[in-house]
Parts: C-alpha cells; structure tokens; sequence
C-alpha cells in the first residue's frame, strides 16, 4: 500500500484519531476499528499501512491486551508518540448536570474521572467501548439523562454539549501510542529499541538476562511481563531499550541474550516520541 492510511481503535473523534493526525499531519486518511484485534489484524492485511496503538497511559499503566498483540501478530514498531489526554463530559443540546443518571465511557477514561464521577452522587458510571463511541450513542439516543466522558474532538464530531472541560482526576495525564507497520526500512535515528524474550524457568533466569544490559550500561526504560500462552507460571518480557542495533553495545547485549534465552524478537526500533496536545479541527462531514 503506497498511501497512508491508519487504522485505530474507536469511531471518529477517539484520542486514538488525534494520535494519529498528531503524528501524521491533520489531512492524513484514517480507519476506524472496532476492537484491538480489527486494529492489527486491518495492518497485517494491508487494509491500513499503518497502526496506532496506544500502550501505556500515565495514569492506569500498561494496556496488557496490546504486548499480547505485539506478540500475536508479526507488526514492527516504527514509531512512538506521547498524547496528552483531556476527559469532557458532554450531553445532549440542554442537559443539566442535575439531570444526569447515566455516565458512559471506556473502562481507563472512567477510572481516571473518579473524583467527577463521585461527585455526581445520582450518577452510575457504565462502561462503553471506547470514549468517542459513547458520545455517537448518546447523540444517536437523545437521551436527557446521560453523559459521556470523552475529547473535545468528539463533542464537536456529534454536535454536542461540553457541560465540563478537564474532568481526569490528574492533569498530568498521558498517553503513549507506538506507530506499527507490516514491515519497513530501518528508522534513521532511531534511539529506541523494544524487544520480547522468554527464559527457561530456572533460579536466576531474569537476572541473567537483564544483567546483559546492565554490564554494556544501557538503560533499560521500560520492563514488562505477560503470561506465556499455553505454559501456565512462564512469562514472556517485553523491553524497552535507550539505544538500538547500530550501536555495538546493544547489539552485543541482544546477541548475548539469544545464547540464553529461549527465545527473542526484536519489535522495532524508532525514535522516542514527543509528548503533543492534540489539536481539535472543525467537524468532520461524515460524523
């Protein structure tokens, strides 16, 4: 596919869409994704050219359900952005926040209005699938008695109210989206490298493996582990290197734990992303 086009989870006016036109340019062609799955699985087909995942939020963490699909599927990361993350709550044309009974949102959005939602005592917080969908369903409803928790992008998407702006418990609130593709050229400046391994389950295992960085004096940014499919108490380790491939150091490091590992894969290699506002543009004709 020789035209961008980028697939993401969520309808139209996601934070997942600003991501995505934050890092590719506002006119950039986008695809809307039901799930994580239709995501990965819209890139591995080449129905998008690329991805944008979001894979950890500064608030809640890691997003478990994506390193599963880093692994799952064979994608290479090219690419890493840092969205800062702006909660709405919006109702229909006239709703008042005495009337609302109802506060639809994704799972993570919800739990990072907690203080909101508790001070709206007549109010249950009920989970949607993603934060733009629930501002759709509640236009597509007209509901007098609910909000929904989401962009600014998508209020002005579905032409509705914003009752309050900046509704996250902490303002601080972050985040981190990797850009991914079926495959590509080496990143020019890349100073980032991620990668997944597992070891055999015997004493001093993982300190072996870390120890291979530790010895080169390379830092390691982030670690995680998963359970590995199949092989109940065994992990896999995702990773996330201060260097890349190009550097003999690191090179060494990774060629060192392939000798001790099970197995390893290199995820990719790109440069560290920038943290970014995302910007909002006027409604879009097919909302």
């Amino acid at each position: 596919m020789s035209e961008l086009k980028i697939a993401f989870q969520g309808e139209y006016g996601a934070f997942s869409e600003m991501a995505a036109r934050a890092y590719f340019g506002e006119g950039v062609d986008v695809l809307p994704c039901p799930h994580f799955m239709a995501l990965f699985s819209a890139v591995e087909k080449g129905e998008a050219s690329h991805g944008m995942v979001p894979i950890e939020n500064s608030l809640m963490g890691s997003i478990h359900e994506n390193y599963d699909n880093l692994l799952k599927y064979g994608l290479q990361i090219v690419g890493e952005l840092k969205l800062r993350i702006v909660h709405n709550l919006i109702v229909n044309p006239g709703v008042k926040v005495e009337d609302i009974r109802h506060i639809y949102s994704q799972a993570p959005a919800l739990a990072q209005c907690k203080d909101l939602i508790a001070s709206l005592s007549q109010a249950q917080a009920v989970m949607a699938p993603d934060t733009a969908g629930a501002v759709k369903q509640l236009k597509a409803s007209g509901a007098r008695d609910a909000a929904a928790i989401a962009s600014k992008q998508a209020a002005i998407d579905y032409e509705l109210e914003i009752l309050q702006a900046g509704v996250e418990d902490d303002h601080a609130n972050f985040t981190r989206f990797l850009v991914v593709v079926p495959e590509g050229p080496e990143v020019i400046g890349a100073t980032k490298t991620s990668i997944v391994f597992a070891m055999q389950n015997v004493p001093g295992a993982l300190f072996k493996s870390l120890s291979v960085f530790a010895l080169r004096d390379l830092n390691l940014l982030k670690i995680e582990s998963r359970p590995l499919v199949g092989k109940p108490w065994e992990y896999s380790f995702y990773l996330d290197i201060e260097g890349h491939l190009g550097q003999e150091s690191c090179r060494r490091a990774i060629d060192d734990l392939r000798e001790i590992a099970s197995f390893v894969r290199i995820l990719g290699a790109y440069k560290q992303g920038d943290v970014v506002a995302g910007k909002v543009r006027p409604k879009r004709d097919n909302a």
